[in-house]
């Protein structure tokens, strides 16, 4: 049964010494898959002493070790499927397995390790259906369910005081990740290791995660990263299961949200979750209804983008590795550029501007101004963004990179290609919308249409009416009207008359209020400025 399940003890087996070790572990996991590939399973035994060994003969066991003895340890046992507490029992020994084996690896490590925990109690949740178990068993057994959640997140809030701290000891993985999922997922006969087969095992991560830990060397700080993003959403969605998703409960969420991501304090949690905000559908739709999709959405862009967290602060990212500070760098940017464009299409204009005036008022834009101006050097095209907004460092980024200098990671292109896709859009719509060439004035309603009242409309539509009528009776001097000259002879200039921008010259806030529609616009505003996770008291 799982519940026998225990650490090896370690005896610093001299035959394992360098080299040798990891040749001889390669070596192993190479005889493994084979006999897996040749549905042979009876040797399963003797391949469990063996990575018995290779963990106990390390004070700090590779990944590697530790994953497939546990794999091999779980998968032999004969849990009954049908028995719910069973089950859950045995998950709970599983945890307690990796928890002893890995207590004297590192805390990124430890996180890592954890993913196949996530993987068997995400399946056992959409499995309670099917028990059919009474009214009072359920109880129980959702009691178990929410215990057994916390203390995975419990413990992997414990091992992250350490996950951004010393970065030289980092190490990436020995064997692909697909080789060593495929040790955890023989039950389910899956052994091609494609991204399909990780999609399988993180059923929690959005597809874009997934494909970048697949392609080339995954680093076990990347594969944590996406454990932690995991487990939090794990128990997001167990509180929505539960609670439900009124505005209340969404209020709530928000603060569990901000307080937990201050408590977690990772870097790379952060920028994995903001990661998943790119795609349309969260990939939270087995555990969560897709109703809520658009709120949670929401909830997350407030906590993520709105509230400027310490372990986010210059000082601190200048603590990273550069690769992943300029990941967090630019995924902010990106994500923040789309949640003011998702308000936008939504028609809530002042939640966009609340988006425009916190990135503004960040550290964000003077941050990615000094990167790319570290990163190209005394090259042309370094002047200042034209703009203040998101889109505006959007478009001087990719000006840059279009000179020939690398901005964008290769996993960023489906972004930025969607990025274009919109300008060009735009920049077609606005062609197609000039004014009518044989007008001498005209009604510039464009910025009504996007910030405009309801009750101006009908107004509006009447000015509009009379002056384009007015307009069109006045003829040009090539439709037989005479000319008016100037004391120079020169012809009189056409004229056009546009909308007084009441946001633009309101006395109530004595500054320009930011205009997500205008990047050569200031960043003041009335709005308050965003929440620090200091002020909020978490």
């Amino acid at each position: 049964m799982a519940s026998t399940l225990a650490a090896p003890k370690s005896h610093n087996l001299p035959h394992f010494i360098g080299k040798n070790y990891e040749i001889s572990l390669n070596q192993s996991i190479e005889a493994l898959l084979t006999s897996i590939r040749n549905s042979n399973s009876g040797n399963s035994t003797n391949f469990a002493s063996d990575f018995q060994e290779f963990v106990q003969s390390k004070a700090d066991p590779p990944l590697e070790s530790i994953w497939v003895y546990a794999a091999l340890t779980f998968t032999s046992s004969s849990t009954p499927k049908t028995d719910p507490f069973s089950r859950i029992l045995a998950i709970k020994d599983l945890l307690q397995l990796i928890v002893s084996c890995s207590a004297s690896c590192s805390s990124v490590k430890s996180i890592a390790l954890a993913a196949p925990v996530i993987y068997y109690l995400h399946g056992f949740i959409l499995d309670v259906k099917g028990f059919q178990l009474g009214p009072k068993k359920e109880r129980k057994l959702n009691g178990e369910i929410k215990t057994l959640v916390d203390s995975i997140l419990g413990y992997i809030n414990v091992c992250c005081n350490g996950f951004d701290g010393n970065f030289d000891d980092l190490e990436n993985l020995i064997r692909p990740l697909g080789d060593l999922i495929s040790f955890w997922l023989v039950d389910d006969g899956a052994q091609d290791k494609n991204v399909e087969t990780l999609r399988v095992f993180f059923p929690l991560l959005s597809d874009s995660i997934v494909k970048r830990i697949s392609i080339g060397e995954c680093g076990i700080v990347d594969l944590a990263g996406s454990v932690v993003a995991e487990a939090f959403l794990l128990k997001l969605c167990w509180k929505i299961r539960e609670e439900g998703f009124g505005e209340k409960m969404q209020n709530e969420l928000k603060s569990w949200i901000v307080g937990s991501i201050t408590a977690l304090r990772s870097s790379y949690f952060y920028v994995t979750l903001l990661s998943m905000l790119f795609e349309q559908v969260l990939p939270i739709t087995s555990l969560v209804s897709l109703e809520h999709q658009d709120g949670l959405r929401e909830v997350l862009f407030d906590a993520l983008i709105v509230v400027e967290y310490s372990f986010l602060s210059p000082d601190s990212l200048g603590q990273l590795p550069v690769k992943y500070a300029k990941r967090i760098i630019i995924t902010k940017l990106m994500a923040t550029y789309e949640a003011i464009e998702l308000f936008r299409d939504r028609g809530d204009h002042t939640k966009a501007i609340s988006y425009l005036n916190a990135f503004a008022n960040s550290s964000l834009p003077s941050l990615i101004v000094k990167w790319v101006r570290t990163e190209i050097g005394n090259e042309s095209g370094t002047n200042a963004p034209t703009g203040s907004s998101p889109r505006a460092f959007l478009k001087w980024m990719l000006n840059i990179e279009n000179k020939g200098i690398k901005i964008f990671d290769d996993d960023m292109s489906n972004f930025r290609a969607a990025f274009n896709s919109k300008e060009e859009a735009g920049a077609s719509m606005e062609e197609h919308q000039k004014p009518d060439s044989n007008l001498l004035f005209y009604i510039d309603n464009k910025g009504q249409k996007e910030y405009g009242n309801e009750d101006n409309k009908q107004m509006n539509e009447s000015m509009s009416a009379a002056f384009t009528a007015a307009a069109h009776s006045m003829h040009s001097p090539e439709q037989g009207g005479r000319k008016r000259k100037t004391k120079k002879g020169e012809n009189t200039k056409q004229l056009k008359f546009v909308k007084y921008n009441a946001l633009e010259h309101s006395s109530l806030s004595g500054e320009r209020s930011a205009d997500p529609r205008n990047d050569h616009s200031d960043s003041g505003s009335d709005v308050e400025n965003p929440s620090s996770d200091e002020d909020m008291g978490i």
